[in-house]
């Protein structure tokens, strides 16, 4: 009995309509950048420092340059036991006093020796940016006391990825692809207006929390989608190239931030384009497999007919008066102790999911770091969103030469090591730190799409969907704690959130070798074909074995 595969082997496994489909849903992988990392747009902070309406009169009155006022008035970077004394607090004077000198007004106010000997108290009447754009940083005044509002701006929007992939994946296995693609767009499309909108805070993070909640869902909908029409030679190529994708959207990103620095019209723009991917409602078919596994047979073979004419193919007659009900195989319900219920496969899902979380947790964190870096925010970020392309082809180019686990691994540790050559650099030499940074985000983006695809190689039909949604949870939750590592430990010491990282790749990179490779191996059926992965994991070796057992036999003869 004949499978979807292969009809799709005589008319065309990526032929002109999959060509197409696949084009329409890139572009769906292209907007979903915004969303996961726009936080180093619509997040930035810029040099701050307390606003006082009496050292504004003064400065107007003396005549003051910026230089000027900030050497007279706000206190020295870095004072003892004041790690952020010139951005969040202010000397503890009166600049009302009248007679004040224009040259050195503090030495009018206080009898201190010094002025590292004045008191200091908190900033009461806002902050002055020195930037000429907007960002939610400069709007809500999320600085100092309030900075971790930022970090919680992005975790939300993670939280959201958590939750909602598991009712989304839901819609998507319930209802099919095509549905769950289309409301999730509107949905998500909606919220991020809804975003730039927002009146307050509040408002701002529940409608990134709802955006969280359906646009990663989308994404892996899309995904879903163009692999399912797609022969099965293409599946690896086309993946990874719709996640290259994501990268074009970083560097689209990267360009309309720059012409529109302010915060809220930069959300609408990246916003608005989404919801002309409504269309694809009258562009884009159900995924025949998955009408085939709700036995919707006849709507099946419509599909694969507009298919066939499509490509231009003619579909053979013995194909279609054969049923296209998928063989039957055993029924199996999965469970979540499965996933933990025998050595290997406690040891597989223990290890991806600690590198899931590596993987988002070195990726959103190394871009974090470097935007905080000190240099050009745009130059930076499109240099280091450029490596990602070399990374896809690293990947096509070893994956079915030199396996799976080796490259991974290597990545891994690059990624690690980077971090750690970033963090002992010093900070004069900043075009250094750049280069090093963009090989650790070309190691860690070469990791994250690795452990994409070989989730799915480790674990059996009847248990692969469970397993990488419970496995990739923990890169949502990855994202959710890598602001706060990044912006939080920044503050004891601007390169600390770097050694985080090397620890954390190093070990992730350790762990991978003991995963056994999966080239050249057939998809495991069963939890016991699992555990014969690692018993053939050196077939050699095995074969010696046996030769030398053969030839102790006939000498015994």
């Amino acid at each position: 009995m004949p499978t979807l595969d292969d009809i799709l082997e005589h008319i065309g496994e990526f032929d002109l309509f999959q060509k197409q489909a696949f084009f329409l849903l890139c572009l769906l992988s292209v907007a979903f950048a915004p969303i996961y990392m726009g936080v180093i747009f619509l997040g930035f902070t810029p040099e701050h420092r307390c606003f006082s309406p009496a050292v504004a009169e003064l400065s107007r009155r003396c005549g003051w340059s910026l230089e000027e006022e900030l050497n007279y008035t706000v206190p020295e970077q870095g004072r003892l036991g004041e790690s952020f004394s010139h951005q969040c607090r202010r000397y503890d004077v009166d600049w009302n006093t009248t007679g004040l000198s224009c040259t050195n007004p503090l030495e009018n106010l206080t009898g201190y020796n010094n002025r590292s000997s004045i008191p200091l108290n908190p900033c009461q009447d806002g902050w002055v940016y020195n930037s000429s754009g907007s960002s939610i940083v400069t709007e809500f005044n999320l600085v100092c006391e309030d900075s971790w509002k930022v970090d919680l701006f992005q975790s939300c929007v993670s939280a959201g990825f958590l939750i909602g992939s598991i009712h989304v994946g839901y819609i998507a296995d319930r209802f099919g692809r095509k549905l769950c693609l289309i409301a999730t767009i509107l949905v998500s499309a909606t919220a991020g207006v809804l975003v730039s909108f927002a009146p307050s805070y509040l408002w701002m993070v529940i409608f990134r929390f709802i955006q969280g909640l359906v646009s990663k869902g989308s994404w892996t909908a899309g995904y879903i989608l163009i692999t399912e029409v797609v022969g099965p030679s293409h599946r690896k190529t086309v993946g990874i190239l719709y996640q290259a994708a994501f990268t074009v959207g970083l560097l689209l990103l990267d360009g309309v931030a720059y012409a529109v620095p302010h915060w809220r019209w930069l959300q609408l723009t990246v916003t608005l384009p989404t919801f002309l991917f409504l269309l694809y409602y009258w562009c884009l078919p159900e995924s025949p497999r998955w009408l085939i596994s709700q036995r919707q047979n006849d709507k099946a073979m419509k599909i694969v007919d507009s298919i066939a004419k499509k490509n231009g193919k003619k579909l053979p007659a013995h194909l279609k008066t054969i049923s296209l009900e998928e063989e039957d195989e055993e029924k199996l319900s999965p469970s979540f102790m499965d996933l933990i219920r025998t050595p290997q496969m406690r040891k597989h899902t223990f290890i991806l999911m600690y590198n899931w979380l590596t993987s988002a947790l070195l990726y959103q964190g190394l871009i974090m770091h470097m935007a905080m870096a000190g240099g050009d925010m745009y130059l930076d970020f499109f240099y280091s969103a450029l490596v990602e392309f070399p990374a896809a082809f690293i990947i096509l180019l070893t994956i079915n030469r030199v396996g799976r686990r080796y490259p991974w691994s290597v990545a891994n540790l690059v990624a690690g090591a980077a971090c750690l050559i970033i963090a002992l650099i010093p900070e004069d030499i900043h075009w250094l730190k750049l280069t090093v940074g963009c090989i650790g985000r070309m190691g860690i983006t070469i990791s994250f799409e690795m452990v994409c695809f070989v989730n799915t190689e480790l674990y059996p039909t009847f248990l692969r969907n469970l397993g990488v949604m419970v496995c990739s949870s923990l890169c949502d939750v990855g994202g959710m704690i890598a602001p706060f590592i990044v912006y939080r430990l920044a503050q004891v010491w601007h390169e600390l959130p770097l050694l985080v990282f090397t620890v954390v790749g190093l070990i992730a990179g350790g762990l991978v070798l003991l995963l056994p490779e999966t080239k050249g191996k057939t998809l495991p059926e069963t939890i016991e074909d699992v555990e014969k992965l690692h018993r053939q994991a050196n077939p050699k070796e095995k074969i010696i074995y046996l030769r030398v057992q053969t030839k102790e036999g006939a000498s015994s003869k």
